[in-house]
């Protein structure tokens, strides 16, 4: 498999993680179908959603696969009124990600990440690794470093 640009931004900062490939299915790109391709509980796979806050503009939240994003609990993190998920079709535009591939790492732009405080709960966790059909599996405290050191500061909630 090729590396992508969160694996190398990974191996630049010597983290650890291991790459795992799954079969995609294009009317499925749920976490929760990824998890069970991958054989971890939706809970350990973290989805990123990319989010337009009324104040502080893009921004990207990674929840657990079988979640629902606290709307107002992310706008009171972020600094928000409002918050909303920004339109599928900008998604490409605004990260370099496709849907199903968004990355909390490697993305055009430098976005506030918010996290969501179950990662913790976890020895490791799985988030896209840039592309459909490939996760990464990182340790809470790998992630954590990575977003810090390459994008911004990470924010729990």
């Amino acid at each position: 498999m090729k590396k992508t640009n969160a694996a190398r931004i990974l191996d630049g900062l010597k983290i650890d993680y291991e790459l795992r490939e799954y079969e995609v299915n294009l009317t499925d790109l749920s976490a929760e179908t990824v998890a069970q391709k991958i054989d971890l509980p939706a809970e350990q796979v973290f989805k990123t959603l990319v989010i337009r806050g009324d104040k502080t503009g893009v921004l990207l939240a990674c929840i657990p696969g079988a979640a629902e994003l606290d709307l107002k609990a992310l706008a009171t993190v972020s600094g928000n009124k409002k918050v909303e998920l920004v339109a599928l079709k900008e998604v490409l535009g605004i990260t370099g990600y496709i849907r199903g591939g968004v990355s909390p790492l490697g993305c055009k732009k430098k976005f506030p990440v918010y996290l969501d405080e179950t990662v913790l709960l976890w020895p490791f966790v799985a988030i896209s690794a840039g592309i459909r059909g490939c996760q990464l599996m990182i340790s809470p405290e790998g992630l954590t470093k990575a977003v810090h050191a390459h994008l911004c500061d990470i924010c729990r909630f």
